[in-house]
């Protein structure tokens, strides 16, 4: 079936969907979920998601980010977590430093898990003897992950997509044929893919509703552990039944990666750092959706306000969170 052929199947599908949201061509109400998002934005005409990967069939390098930053196996874990801080990365490829061929990956995940008393913690405890001062001074690679999933330049956006769900990763460093990086793409590429798509796939279908809370006062490094312990990378912080926002694993990692907290890890009281309450770390207003909202609306908020996440809202009281991760199950459904 040919893209034309894709369209006209998806272009008849929304206007079937349409006809039975509006039947008797009556006029669209603001408060339809279909048509109204946070933002008071009207969309006049629905596109799919499926639409728009037809559109970009046959080119992951369309929409990946090509400026991208590598380090070599030897950098230090300090100077990775500095790089990352610095540049408001959430992973970097890790490459030799001759061939920029990929050898793994580090994420802000690597990063907690490695300071927040995770698996890799115990780095820490059996080769340094709870010398955190040499541990973040040993080479990324101790940490990293080695067999790091990657995509070729010449796949698809579709497969690209299958892969990074197979996978459970949020990014995929795109290589050439003998394995040179030539850029990277991240759930959040795919989040901009899909920004102010109409595609009837509400936010309540897509999100997350267990979901784990801490108090704000809770240390810094219990927020950490929850995160390791449950594979999540965000935890909404509570007070009273009331939401105050969000702390997520690159949070915590510029936490850890700048001022004060970063101090403290050069001199040795890291620990007096992690026992920070985590609502210390909450420097942005709230910001939410509402439980009836379109994905689309949910894309074009989150890149507006550039975060990875959103408490979903139901009369005020969260109901679950959509995330980037989300978009990509619902891009793939």
């Amino acid at each position: 079936m040919n893209i034309r052929d894709k369209r006209s199947m998806v272009n008849e599908r929304d206007l079937r969907t349409r006809a039975k949201q509006n039947p008797g061509e009556r006029s669209f109400n603001k408060k339809d979920p279909a048509m109204y998002s946070s933002n008071d934005i009207i969309h006049t005409g629905p596109v799919d998601f499926d639409e728009r990967i037809a559109e970009h069939e046959g080119s992951i390098m369309s929409i990946s980010s090509r400026d991208v930053v590598t380090i070599p196996p030897t950098t230090t874990i300090i100077t990775a977590i500095r790089t990352m801080t610095d540049n408001g990365f959430r992973r970097l490829p890790v490459t030799d430093a001759g061939t920029n061929r990929l050898e793994g990956m580090i994420s802000s995940v690597d990063i907690i898990d490695f300071l927040g008393g995770g698996s890799k913690n115990l780095l820490v405890e059996n080769h340094y003897n709870g010398n955190l001062l040499a541990a973040v001074n040993a080479p990324v690679r101790e940490i990293m992950q080695h067999d790091a999933a990657s995509i070729s330049e010449a796949a698809d956006v579709a497969e690209s997509l299958r892969l990074m769900l197979a996978e459970n990763t949020g990014g995929l460093p795109v290589v050439d044929g003998v394995g040179h990086v030539l850029a990277i793409c991240t759930e959040r590429d795919f989040l901009r893919f899909a920004e102010g798509v109409i595609s009837n796939k509400r936010v309540a279908h897509y999100m997350s509703r267990k979901v784990k809370h801490a108090s704000p006062q809770t240390g810094i490094g219990d927020v950490a552990k929850m995160m390791i312990d449950n594979g999540f990378r965000r935890v909404p912080i509570i007070r009273e039944g009331k939401i105050m926002g969000m702390v997520t694993a690159s949070d915590i990692m510029h936490f850890l990666g700048s001022g004060d907290a970063f101090k403290r890890l050069m001199t040795g009281n890291f620990h007096e750092a992690l026992d920070e309450p985590a609502d210390s770390l909450i420097s942005r207003e709230l910001v939410s959706i509402d439980i009836g909202s379109d994905m689309g609306t949910a894309a074009h908020l989150m890149l507006e306000k550039d975060i990875g996440s959103l408490p979903v809202l139901d009369d005020g009281r969260l109901a679950g969170i959509i995330t980037e991760r989300d978009f990509l199950k619902a891009m793939s459904g």
